[in-house]
């Protein structure tokens, strides 16, 4: 029986894919973001090992309020980094309806991560930066897994989502918003490319863990901000 890591649920999400969603929190991630606001997750010892019958009892007990368009969102943490177990939930999750959605920042491709990306039906990806020396320099490893998964979605015609978290000072310029522009240019299933402000409610965790993010003392992005950067990046890829 496959078993995984699981860090937490959240029940009635509304922001990791269409419609109401029930989120399942894997546990570990090799990425070290300086503004995740769930460095909690980043062990891949912690969390809670479970079976794969276990998280599909948790689902389909939410079942009755995902509607027409909700489902089932697989995050982390980094789900790939558990990819045969996300492949198997989602499988099982395909065969009885249920809509899935895998919110990742990639993983080089392997017959697993290609097996997890080919039976979710939405793949949510998170673009840290189109520069490679900015991506390390945020994530301290490259973004070869991040291309290939872009890669991968669009060989595939996979739907795809594009996320991105803007910081102030960091990669609020126009030219990293057309940069971004240009990493999707020609994707054939982008269904959505957003923007989403950074903010601060991370912060308390890494204090908890005796750590300090570098973004500690950077303020939440505004709206106002955001908004300008946002159309920017509509625009470019409409052209």
């Amino acid at each position: 029986m496959t078993t995984g890591r699981i860090h937490s649920y959240e029940t009635l999400g509304g922001l990791d894919g269409p419609g109401m969603r029930l989120v399942v929190f894997l546990q570990g991630c090799p990425l070290r973001c300086g503004y995740c606001h769930n460095p909690d997750t980043w062990d891949v010892h912690g969390g809670t090992e479970t079976t794969a019958d276990e998280v599909m009892r948790r689902i389909r007990r939410s079942r009755p309020y995902f509607g027409k368009q909700g489902g089932v969102t697989f995050s982390g943490g980094e789900p790939l980094l558990q990819a045969e177990f996300v492949a198997e939930l989602a499988a099982v999750c395909a065969s009885e309806g249920i809509h899935t959605a895998l919110d990742t920042a990639g993983l080089p491709l392997s017959p697993a991560v290609e097996r997890a990306l080919s039976v979710c039906q939405l793949v949510i990806l998170d673009v840290k930066h189109a520069d490679p020396a900015r991506y390390r320099e945020l994530t301290g490893v490259d973004g070869r897994g991040m291309r290939e998964v872009l890669d991968y979605t669009a060989r595939a015609r996979k739907p795809t989502w594009i996320r991105q978290v803007v910081v102030p000072g960091w990669n609020d310029r126009p030219e990293d918003v057309r940069a971004l522009a240009a990493l999707l240019a020609g994707h054939p299933c982008c269904e959505r490319a957003e923007l989403l402000p950074y903010h601060t409610m991370g912060c308390g965790k890494w204090q908890a863990l005796g750590c300090i993010s570098p973004f500690a003392g950077t303020p939440p992005m505004t709206a106002e901000k955001l908004g300008p950067l946002q159309q920017i990046l509509d625009e470019a890829l409409c052209q």
